[in-house]
C-alpha cells in the first residue's frame, strides 16, 4: 500500500510540474505591456488645445482666467476638436446653411454668435429631440407657436429654416429684455428664461458663468463658445478643407401654388422635378399633400434648371 501511495504522489507531482512549466513558458512569451513600443500601431500624434486668453461670446468676456472655467471651456474645446466626422460635417454644413441664417439675425440686431446655437442644438440637421423639439433650432412645439410658427399634420414651419431663425430672434430679443446679458440669454435657449432667473435670484448672481447649474446647461454655452472657435480658425485645430469640399444649396426658383395641393408627387412633376426634391428644398412640408393654408396660395422651392 505504501509503494502505490507513493507511486501516485510521484505521478501527481509530474503532472504538476509539467503544467507548471507550460505556463511559465506561456507567460514568458507573452507581450510586455510596459514596453508600448512593441505593440503600438497607432500613427498619430494627439495634442492638448492651446488655450487663448482673449475669448468673448456675442462681445461679452469669457473669463478663462477662472481655472474652473477654463476647465470647462478646454473639455469641449477637446471632445469637438477630436470627434473629428461630427465636426466636419457641421464644417460642411455651415457653409450652406448659416449664410441664410446671417441676415437674419443682423436684421433683429441680434449678435452673429448666436448662428452657433444651431450646431450645438442639432449640428444643422433637422433632427427631433426625446422632449419634441424639432429642426435646427430645435423649438418646441408650444413655443413654436407662441412665436407664430404653423404646425399641423401637413405643415412645421419649424423646419422652415427662415421663419425659425425669425423665431428664435424673438425669443433672444425677449429673453435679453429679462436677463440682461447675452451670454445668460444663450444659456436661457438650453434652460428657459424662468429655470435661469431662478438660479440667478437663488444664488444672487447674473453672470452665467458663475452660476452652479445642472450639468447640460453648465455646459451648453461653452460648447457653443467651442464650436465658435473651431469654425472661425478651422485649420488651428487641424481642419483642412478646400470649397469643393462644402455642402452647397441647390440654386432655386420660387413658385407660386395655388391651395389646394392635393398631391405634391404629383405637382412635383408638373414642375420637372421629383418629390424628394420638393421635400428636401421645403423641409416644413410634412405630408404628401397641403389642403390647406393661410392664403389661397403658397411660395415653394424648387430647382433652378
Amino acid at each position: 500500500m505504501k509503494i502505490k501511495s507513493t507511486s501516485r504522489y510521484v505521478f501527481l507531482g509530474t503532472i504538476i510540474n509539467i503544467v507548471l512549466l507550460g505556463l511559465i513558458y506561456s507567460f514568458s512569451n507573452r507581450i510586455d505591456l510596459s514596453k508600448p513600443n512593441e505593440i503600438s500601431c497607432v500613427n498619430q500624434k494627439i495634442n492638448a488645445i492651446c488655450k487663448e486668453n482673449n475669448l468673448e461670446f456675442a462681445g461679452e468676456k469669457v473669463p478663462v482666467d477662472d481655472p474652473e472655467v477654463y476647465e470647462r471651456l478646454d473639455r469641449e474645446l477637446l471632445v469637438n476638436t477630436y470627434w473629428q466626422s461630427n465636426t466636419l460635417i457641421t464644417l460642411k454644413l455651415a457653409q450652406k446653411y448659416l449664410p441664410e441664417i446671417e441676415p437674419i439675425l443682423k436684421q433683429y440686431g441680434v449678435p452673429d454668435d448666436f448662428k452657433y446655437l444651431t450646431l450645438a442644438e442639432s449640428g444643422l440637421k433637422d433632427v427631433v429631440s426625446p422632449s419634441g423639439a424639432a429642426g435646427k433650432w430645435q423649438i418646441l412645439k408650444e413655443t413654436g407657436k407662441q412665436y407664430g410658427l404653423i404646425i399641423n399634420d401637413e405643415v412645421d414651419e419649424r423646419y422652415d429654416l427662415q421663419k425659425a431663425t425669425q423665431a428664435a430672434c424673438q425669443y433672444f430679443l425677449e429673453a435679453y429684455q429679462k436677463l440682461g446679458n447675452w451670454t445668460a440669454v444663450a444659456a436661457s435657449y438650453n434652460m428657459g428664461v424662468v429655470g435661469i432667473s431662478k438660479k440667478m435670484n437663488e444664488q444672487i448672481d447674473n453672470d452665467y458663468y458663475n452660476l452652479w447649474l445642472n450639468q447640460e446647461t453648465a455646459r451648453y454655452v461653452f460648447r457653443v463658445i467651442a464650436l465658435k472657435e473651431i469654425h472661425k480658425n478651422p485649420t488651428k485645430f487641424g481642419f483642412y478643407f478646400d470649397s469643393s469640399d462644402m455642402y452647397l444649396n441647390y440654386r432655386i426658383q420660387l413658385d407660386t401654388a395655388k391651395i389646394p395641393l392635393l398631391d405634391l408627387a404629383v405637382y412635383a412633376k408638373e414642375k420637372k422635378t421629383n418629390y424628394k426634391t420638393l421635400r428636401t428644398l421645403n423641409p416644413w412640408l410634412r405630408s404628401n399633400k397641403l389642403s390647406q393654408w393661410i392664403d389661397t396660395t403658397v411660395v415653394l422651392k424648387l430647382p433652378a434648371n
